[in-house]
């Protein structure tokens, strides 16, 4: 479990994730030519009642489902 601290809209928070999630939230943020900071920031402006642990956690399983959905439709 690695913490880190993110400044949205001015304030900074703690975010505390496994090394595994940090990691895909990064890959994400490069897939989509966005930072990590300006990711988070739009999971946090989208998310509705978790925090934002969760959120992050839920945007990246959501991510990944999506890709298998594809692979899955799609196969080779």
């Amino acid at each position: 479990m690695k913490k880190r601290s993110v400044k949205i809209a001015g304030h900074s928070t703690s975010v505390s994730l496994e090394d595994e999630f940090w990691t895909a939230l990064q890959a994400l943020a490069v897939a989509e030519d966005s930072s990590l900071k300006a990711l988070i920031t739009r999971i946090d402006d989208n998310r509705k009642g978790e925090n934002l642990s969760s959120a992050l956690r839920l945007y990246v399983l959501r991510h990944l489902q999506a890709q298998l959905n594809s692979l899955q439709s799609n196969p080779a």
